[in-house]
């Protein structure tokens, strides 16, 4: 990672850093399947309702829920949104995986569960819709080779796989790679008619959970600090600060998830979600601590928590994605203190 400050930090990601991340990722060939992005980010679709009947084949929504009826989530539910829910008497971890279409693994590794039993009535789990690929190990296979194959982390593969990064992997195993994908084919460069020829120039990268430009709506959550690692991962840049340096949301909203426990979350460590009145999500992690609580109305500017270096982190710095629109600070330049646009 590039960095362009003092205080260096590693970022953290899981996702894939390409947009068609959010839906299935294209293979290779029959043998490398793939995962599926959530589909279901309405919060407690089932919570104290009737029966339940199937969606799509795996989607499991109650006939009315906290979004208004089955039609209603299934017709505005974009595939990039973080989703929590609150487990019922009864309920399973595969059943809640098949509702949310993800593995029951996704949300093991990013609840810090013990194992497929360790759910409970009352548990708040978060659904991180998380899309990767499926790889059967074959010799000379290492994680960090896996990692270098398909954009992956070495270390964020051991996790979610439960692996001993000190011993080999096992021939004819399967494994996922958390965020990975497969490389496009080369950008064959475009005929010019001049002498040099130019690199064809794609799409402006928003990446897994970006989308439309939203100019004037979003606030520096951490003004005065420099960009240490433009976009990359889940639409996300980050900003270097010292440890305890307040973090403020980037906009007015309603904060849906704000985890202060220290423990792995999926890699986020200390990380709060907040939902917009124009459709979008922020988060905010590697917090030191948070200073609000789900449920919480906050307004854009407030302070939210502190900077830190929980999760998947080295070296104290802030992780901001932005889901549903265009990152303010996409075109910002490493090293550099940015306003949104």
């Amino acid at each position: 990672m590039a960095l362009g400050a003092p205080n260096r930090a590693n970022a953290f990601w899981f996702f894939s850093t390409d947009a068609s991340a959010a839906g299935l990722l294209a293979a290779p060939d029959v043998s490398t399947p793939v995962l599926r992005a959530a589909v279901n980010f309405d919060p407690n679709p089932n919570k104290g309702l009737g029966a339940d009947i199937p969606l799509s084949g795996n989607a499991m929504l109650a006939y009315a829920g906290p979004s208004g009826t089955i039609a209603d989530v299934a017709s505005s539910t974009p595939p990039d949104r973080i989703s929590v829910y609150v487990v019922r008497p009864g309920d399973t971890l595969s059943e809640i995986a098949d509702m949310f279409g993800v593995s029951a693994n996704t949300i093991i590794w990013a609840n810090d569960l013990k194992g497929v039993s360790d759910v409970h009535p009352g548990d708040t789990l978060v659904i991180l819709p998380i899309s990767g690929v499926e790889h059967k190990v074959v010799k000379g296979d290492t994680l960090k080779s896996l990692a270098a194959k398909y954009h992956g982390d070495a270390t964020e593969i051991a996790q979610y796989n439960g692996l001993d990064p000190e011993k080999p992997l096992v021939i004819d195993s399967s494994i996922i790679i958390p965020g990975g994908d497969v490389a496009p084919p080369p950008t064959v460069a475009k005929k010019s008619t001049s002498s040099k020829s130019k690199r064809a120039v794609g799409p402006e990268p928003y990446l897994g959970g970006g989308g439309a430009a939203q100019p004037g709506y979003y606030g520096n959550p951490l003004p005065g600090a420099p960009i240490t690692q433009g976009l990359h991962g889940w639409n996300s840049v980050d900003f270097g600060a010292p440890r305890g340096t307040p973090i403020r949301a980037a906009a007015s909203g309603t904060v849906i998830l704000a985890r202060n426990n220290g423990a792995w979350n999926g890699g986020y460590g200390n990380y709060v979600v907040i939902t917009h009145g124009n459709g979008t999500q922020t988060l905010y992690s590697h917090m030191t601590k948070t200073s609000v609580s789900s449920g919480q109305s906050v307004s854009a500017g407030q302070i939210i928590g502190y900077a830190g270096s929980t999760g998947l982190s080295t070296g104290s710095h802030l992780h901001f994605e932005v889901r549903g629109a265009a990152n303010p600070f996409r075109n910002c330049s490493v090293g550099n203190v940015c306003s949104p646009q």
